[in-house]
């Protein structure tokens, strides 16, 4: 189509259509590269490193809220609080001593979107009200289908993302001794503290 319009056309105009239609095909390539690219978040933990791949397409909100936090650095010296074996590993939320770090507006629910609560997949953790995740998160070590949308309260859990490296740290920590801590259940008797979390792939 593009070789007949051009040969319909003045020779003089040639020139410039053939620019127009590089220039357009270079943004729609440069388009479709940034629509394919998915970020990357380094969680560096004292018991090693666990590398998580977001999925800003089906859970656009849920990432944002996630990278906003990142980049705050938030993360930074807060704990995996709740571990229960053959279950989920939780944290971001609270500090060595159990005590919570101030949080952002809570974030939409957005579990409606096909992706599902599998061993090494991340989600984030609410309370009984389906729109009140704000910082906290967790890593499936088991299926929990339970948590998928549409759940027990017709919302479920959102998934916003997974594992692609450290899954054995995953599966040290799933496996620490717990123990009760003023008033909380599960939690390390080692904290297991977030040393750094950080952007690795934009």
């Amino acid at each position: 189509m593009q070789d007949s319009l051009l040969f319909r056309m003045p020779f003089a105009s040639r020139p410039l259509l053939a620019r127009f239609l590089a220039l357009f095909a270079g943004l729609t390539l440069s388009t479709a590269v940034l629509a394919s690219e998915t970020p990357q978040v380094s969680l560096k933990t004292s018991m090693g490193e666990i590398v998580l791949e977001l999925d800003q397409e089906k859970a656009p909100k849920t990432v944002a809220n996630f990278l906003q936090y990142v980049k705050s650095g938030h993360y930074k010296g807060l704990i995996f609080h709740r571990v229960i074996n053959d279950f989920m590993i939780q944290g971001g939320g609270m500090d060595e001593k159990m005590l919570p770090r101030r949080t952002n507006k809570p974030v939409q629910n957005e579990a409606k979107n096909g992706l599902l609560n599998v061993p090494y997949s991340i989600a984030m953790a609410r309370t009984q009200d389906p729109n009140s995740a704000t910082s906290q998160f967790f890593i499936n070590v088991a299926e929990n289908t339970n948590l998928d949308y549409p759940g027990r309260d017709g919302f479920g859990y959102t998934v916003f993302g997974k594992v692609i490296s450290g899954q054995e740290v995953v599966d040290k920590i799933k496996g620490v001794m717990v123990d009760d801590v003023r008033g909380n259940q599960n939690v390390p008797v080692t904290p297991i503290v977030i040393k750094s979390a950080t952007i690795v792939k934009p």
